[in-house]
């Protein structure tokens, strides 16, 4: 996990989560590559990280990517830090993430706004301002008619590359008084182009390109990139042979 997407989780987890006492976090597209967030997460939540693949961090396999094997309503949160990316249909995924979380339930959202392309088998996509409106509009009109995007932003890089789509969401906006704070009305926040629910306004907006915040991106040759592909193969087969190791 890079250094912004890090810090953006951990800002999540203290300003609507604080507070909170025996919550089921369901972290999706937890397989731990290099770094998660169960270590950020509170010994008095109940942490559940599923996936598509066996391996170190997941609790849950998902045989079919876009059916998550537990009940209707029965997830508290969902965080998701760059996966949405990498799927191919996120909307798919996104309907069932609001299937499988309760009323009042939120799902944390990050994805990339930018970057070089990193095929984790695939890489598809990247999301914008207007990207989290559109996904509740999505969700309205799949049968789910109370989800709503309660803020969203684009997150400043932090040595790194990466630009940070962020975006939080409830299922049910009747229960969206349970949360009062926002990250983008905190202190100490790096963003752009921030948005709150029921506000037209666009807070810092920027018309700005996301490749042109802080330095530039570096475009690697195919060699290059076949080579730092070998070494992620590596480190996915090396974390599953000492996850299985230490499960046997």
């Amino acid at each position: 996990m890079h250094i912004s997407a890090e810090k953006f989780v951990k800002k999540f987890i203290d300003i609507y989560l604080n507070n909170k006492i025996n919550l089921k976090i369901l972290d999706f597209g937890s397989y731990n590559v290099n770094g998660n967030i169960k270590n950020f997460v509170s010994k008095n939540h109940n942490y559940l990280g599923v996936d598509i693949n066996e391996g170190p961090n997941v609790d849950i396999i998902m045989k079919d990517q876009y059916i998550i094997p537990l009940e209707t309503n029965s997830i508290d949160v969902v965080i998701s830090t760059s996966v949405f990316e990498h799927t191919e249909m996120f909307w798919l995924s996104f309907n069932e993430i609001m299937r499988v979380l309760k009323p009042n339930g939120l799902f944390y959202l990050n994805a990339p706004s930018n970057g070089p392309y990193h095929a984790w088998p695939f890489d598809c996509y990247r999301f914008y301002p207007d990207s989290a409106s559109a996904l509740a509009k999505w969700a309205n009109i799949s049968g789910y008619k109370n989800v709503i995007m309660i803020e969203s932003f684009t997150g400043m890089q932090d040595q790194d590359v990466w630009n940070d789509f962020v975006s939080i969401f409830i299922k049910d906006k009747n229960f969206i008084s349970e949360y009062p704070n926002r990250i983008i009305t905190s202190k100490k926040i790096d963003f752009y182009n921030g948005k709150l629910f029921n506000s037209e306004k666009i807070i810092k907006e920027s018309i700005f390109t996301e490749d042109q915040f802080y330095k530039p991106l570096k475009y690697i040759s195919k060699s290059e990139y076949l080579f730092y592909r070998a070494i992620n193969k590596l480190l996915k087969f090396l974390n599953r042979y000492f996850f299985k190791k230490n499960n046997t």
